[in-house]
């Protein structure tokens, strides 16, 4: 008789995987779809974030707050639209259709920019776009998670699922800095685009390997169009939810903003200022994925949902602070990067944790309007706070540092009754 090891099947976690994520037989298929879905998915935006963000900083600050604006309203007008899409149409043609569409919007502004109309309306229109495409096809991600994979095995597996998108948002910036010395930097789009499909074609082969392509699973989740909205002012938890978002945005959206100003006043080429955003997307890609892969189900399971949620505000009270005494380019990027690192690894997950306690309805509809219109609201009021309190004269000599602390304080008290929503709906102990 062989004393050989078998190999491993299907229904069978490899050695290798089992080192990096506590994954249980017959998960192992859908968990690396789930992994390459979301490096796919982010890949895709990241290779046209650093574009992004180089017009906001050519377009200036106070063009910026006006363009979290329309992007506040844009998302408005949207949500109606997806209710209708969601309510109407089987969940498994959902998120392939809504990202067919935004390839196919890549594809023309390639064709609008390879015209060489390049105007200021074209930069603001991708602007938006950019805004927009990056809240709806994440939050489609989530949503398609939350209803394939249970509480238990989100707390698992969330983390490692987490650093596939993180994977693809190190590797979107390099495609970028390797791409755009070979070709023109306008047939990235295409790229992208090619990169959305095949998300696309992981999130069918995920729901393919959980549920075997069958079942109640793939109905419309009916209701109104406006039903998201509606429960998010009804349900405790579901508001509670939209003002860590709406408060964590209006924190970030400060830094941004204040980040954007530096930038205008220190660097002054336009290539730098793409290759200082690339790079700094690259130390947060670095240390967010080896936070999730090593460190997110540890935290998630041993400590629980409310100490990974108090970690980002917390790190923002400390930023705040750093910046309220020196509002330096190095001090605002240094704090931009800490928190965007414990966004990602630690309070995202534990959010998308809570969502697989919700009905396949809210799933869809509650986490799409939370995480598109109140995401972008909290630009919004950011934008106009920022203004209003004199951004251009800085964080240290004006006053966003005496708003963003009790913000902060406030963010603190909702996460932690956030985390005893959670406690509660999941029976778990104090």
């Amino acid at each position: 008789m062989s004393n050989e090891t078998p190999p491993p099947t299907a229904a069978q976690p490899v050695p290798w995987l089992k080192r990096f994520v506590n994954v249980e037989p017959g998960e192992v298929a859908a968990l690396l779809a789930s992994f390459a879905m979301f490096f796919a998915l982010l890949s895709a935006y990241y290779i046209v974030r650093p574009v992004r963000d180089e017009i906001g900083v050519s377009l200036g600050k106070d063009a910026l707050h006006q363009l979290f604006t329309v992007v506040f309203f844009v998302m408005i007008a949207l949500v109606p639209l997806f209710g209708f899409v969601a309510a109407r149409f089987p969940r498994r043609l959902v998120l392939p259709s809504i990202y067919i569409f935004f390839a196919l919007n890549l594809v023309g502004f390639w064709l609008a920019m390879k015209s060489g109309d390049k105007n200021v309306w074209v930069a603001g229109t991708f602007f938006v776009w950019g805004s927009v495409f990056n809240l709806f096809v994440v939050s489609l991600f989530w949503s398609l998670m939350a209803e394939l994979w249970t509480h238990t095995e989100a707390k698992r597996l969330y983390g490692f699922i987490s650093a596939g998108g993180t994977a693809g948002a190190f590797a979107g910036p390099l495609l970028t800095q390797g791409l755009v010395r070979l070709v023109d930097p306008v047939n990235l789009l295409l790229v992208s685009a090619a990169l959305l499909i095949a998300a696309m074609i992981a999130g069918l082969a995920v729901r393919r390997f959980k549920t075997g392509g069958a079942g109640p699973e793939m109905d419309a989740t009916g209701g109104g169009i406006l039903d998201g909205a509606i429960k998010v002012f009804r349900t405790p938890m579901f508001a509670r939810i939209a003002i860590f978002i709406f408060v964590a945005n209006v924190v970030g959206t400060f830094f941004y903003l204040e980040q954007a100003r530096l930038v205008a006043l220190t660097i002054h080429d336009s290539a730098q200022r793409i290759e200082f955003f690339s790079g700094r997307d690259l130390v947060v890609s670095i240390v967010t994925f080896l936070i999730e892969v090593f460190g997110t189900a540890r935290v998630l399971q041993r400590f629980g949902v409310t100490v990974a949620l108090l970690a980002l505000p917390v790190t923002a009270a400390v930023g705040t602070l750093l910046l309220s005494f020196d509002a330096a380019l190095w001090v605002v990027a240094a704090v931009m990067v800490a928190e965007r690192i414990v966004a990602f690894s630690l309070a995202n997950p534990a959010i998308k944790v809570i969502y697989t306690l919700v009905s396949p309805d809210e799933k869809y509809k509650v986490q799409n309007f939370i995480d598109t219109v109140v995401f972008r609201g909290g630009d919004a009021a950011s934008g106009w706070v920022y203004a209003g309190l004199g951004g251009g004269l800085g964080f240290a000599t004006g006053a966003m540092g005496a708003v963003a602390m009790p913000l902060v304080l406030v963010w603190i008290w909702i996460a932690r009754h956030l985390g005893a929503d959670h406690r509660e709906r999941a029976g778990e102990p104090a």
